[in-house]
């Protein structure tokens, strides 16, 4: 992607990445070491040790094909009042983490400052400029309890992301990146305005694969295709990928899929890959852990509605029954208020 005159990536001088995990993380390092991004300030919001590691000696990010990690310090804080207006804001929380975090992401940004929301499942934003499904501007209130994420960043400022990139937490400060690599970029409305292509150019100078859209939504329901399914089958029975397609599980996988497939193309969308082809590309995915298993190892909640409640709302929204979402979305809402109810308890 060329930088143009109206394609101006130097317009983003302040930039916070809001969620400095394995992705975000990632993310920061790589922008730190930009040289299109030379002068820039570039922040991390992240917390406990992984934010004192940042802090001692930045972030040691391991890439494929590299023998020596790439290592950059930048600024990072637990505490989002301590940073200046922004002109963009990177978010790689989950869904369920964005309410709470609302505030303060709206806090940061310019007037005219945009926010690229990394996220998996459906967003909360989705509806916005979406002149496809018949629903343009609606609201779902389990994605966006309150509206509060709506009111206080605005669907307007958004750009959404759709990323591949298989990441891990090694140690506090010590990333690896396996397989991907791959992020797509769209506003909701479709426009392929100035600020997108300037955005990707400065990600892509950075060192990331990256693909504009104009149908963003797209995008989203090919990767939900997989992490719907292998998701929540995945915490049920603690097993991995390449586990639960060779398992008795696999059949529900299928069904699954073809819901969710039914679900996106009543909404206007294109899924440019069969349920047989999602279910081939996830057994070339092995023993990979999907995040909602490895939240439930960890004893931290589970994203649950973007992956798993979003498709019986859309369904419903859409007249598509879903009959096997429905039903893993009793399991593994009742799995969550049993670790719940053990955290509490301090099991």
């Amino acid at each position: 992607m060329g930088t143009t005159e109206t394609n101006n990536p130097g317009q983003f001088r302040n930039i916070c990445i809001f969620g400095a995990g394995a992705i975000g993380g990632a993310l920061a390092a790589r922008l730190a070491s930009s040289q299109m991004l030379r002068g820039a300030t570039i922040t991390a919001i992240a917390r406990g040790a992984h934010l004192q590691a940042i802090r001692d000696s930045g972030v040691h990010l391991y890439e494929p094909g590299k023998t020596e990690p790439l290592v950059m310090k930048f600024s990072a804080t637990d505490n989002a009042g301590d940073l200046g207006p922004q002109d963009l804001v990177i978010v790689t929380l989950k869904g369920h983490q964005l309410t709470s975090a609302s505030a303060d992401i709206a806090g940061l940004l310019k007037p005219e400052g945009r926010v690229v929301m990394i996220q998996n499942g459906i967003p909360w934003w989705y509806f916005h400029g979406d002149t496809a499904s018949g629903l343009e501007g609606r609201q779902v209130e389990a994605l966006d309890p309150g509206g509060l994420v709506w009111q206080r960043i605005g669907p307007e400022r958004v750009i959404g992301g759709v990323i591949y990139q298989g990441a891990q937490m090694l140690e506090p400060g010590h990333i690896r990146l396996t397989s991907g690599g791959l992020l797509h970029l769209g506003a909701p409305s479709g426009t392929m305005s100035p600020e997108l292509m300037a955005i990707a150019d400065l990600l892509q100078a950075s060192g990331w694969t990256i693909k504009t859209t104009d149908r963003i939504r797209d995008e989203i329901w090919l990767k939900f295709l997989g992490n719907a399914a292998f998701n929540p089958i995945s915490a049920l029975t603690r097993g991995r990928i390449s586990e639960i397609m060779d398992g008795p599980a696999v059949d529900l996988v299928k069904q699954v899929m073809t819901e969710v497939h039914a679900v996106a193309e009543r909404l206007g969308c294109h899924v440019r890959e069969t349920v047989d082809e999602k279910m081939e590309h996830g057994r070339g995915l092995g023993n990979a852990k999907t995040s909602m298993l490895q939240d439930l190892e960890q004893g931290r909640p589970m994203e649950i509605t973007p992956l798993t409640r979003a498709v019986t709302l859309l369904g419903r929204m859409a007249d598509v029954p879903t009959p096997a979402n429905d039903i893993l979305l009793s399991l593994i809402s009742q799995l969550d208020e049993s670790m719940a109810k053990a955290r509490a308890a301090g099991g």
